[in-house]
């Protein structure tokens, strides 16, 4: 029994120790695959076309965009939005949606697979909480945006600006970022699309809170 109790203890320190080594490694470096890329890859035959390019390559009106589709607080928060979870589990008798943050939404990308189980979910929690003290908020946007899925295939901001709208992720005007962020809720149906009935509202609804936040996202000193 000892010896296996020793054996767990060192299964844990080592995990432990070899998680911070990698989020600490991604800090500086591309991050080269997720699991849904190799999921996708492997299941649905489909190919993966990706192109990682810096933040400084990545106009902050798209930025802005997701953050307005997908995460309103993200700048505010440390990683988990209380206030938004509270406001979703409120609205009874309406269909609940998610609340992950995009911090959330990048360590499950970044580390983890797909899932809802408690495990899953405890580790989701604990990347959060490392990429929040050691990447700081424009990291984990750079992350994101190149790691993030557009449509069937398409992986990360500049491949789907090069595929919609044949230019650079830096170069995207508001209506094209609203509509790439528009996609994010499920690429693969909507990106086969881009122009139908559900894009162009949401497009619109997201136009509307880019400019409720300011116009521009800003952040701080991380």
């Amino acid at each position: 029994m000892k010896f296996f109790l020793k054996w767990v203890k060192r299964i844990i320190i080592g995990f432990f120790v070899s998680s911070i080594i990698v989020v600490i490694v991604y800090k500086w470096i591309p991050v080269p695959f997720t699991e849904l890329m190799i999921e996708r890859y492997i299941f649905n035959a489909s190919s993966i076309k990706k192109k990682w390019v810096p933040i400084e390559k990545i106009s902050n009106t798209i930025q802005l965009a997701v953050v307005s589709s997908e995460d309103q607080n993200f700048i505010k928060h440390n990683g988990f939005d209380f206030e938004e979870i509270k406001k979703i589990l409120e609205k009874e008798g309406e269909p609940k949606r998610g609340g992950s943050t995009i911090s959330q939404q990048t360590a499950k990308n970044v580390f983890l697979w797909n899932g809802r189980n408690f495990i899953r979910k405890g580790l989701e929690a604990y990347f959060t909480c490392l990429i929040e003290f050691i990447w700081g908020k424009e990291r984990i946007m750079e992350v994101y945006l190149n790691v993030a899925e557009f449509g069937d295939g398409v992986y990360g901001v500049e491949e789907a600006s090069q595929k919609y709208f044949h230019k650079s992720a830096k170069n995207l005007t508001k209506p094209e970022a609203a509509t790439l962020a528009a996609l994010l809720p499920n690429p693969r149906r909507y990106g086969k699309n881009i122009n139908g009935n559900y894009i162009q509202k949401r497009k619109k609804w997201i136009l509307r809170q880019m400019a409720n936040l300011g116009g521009e996202l800003k952040y701080t000193q991380n």
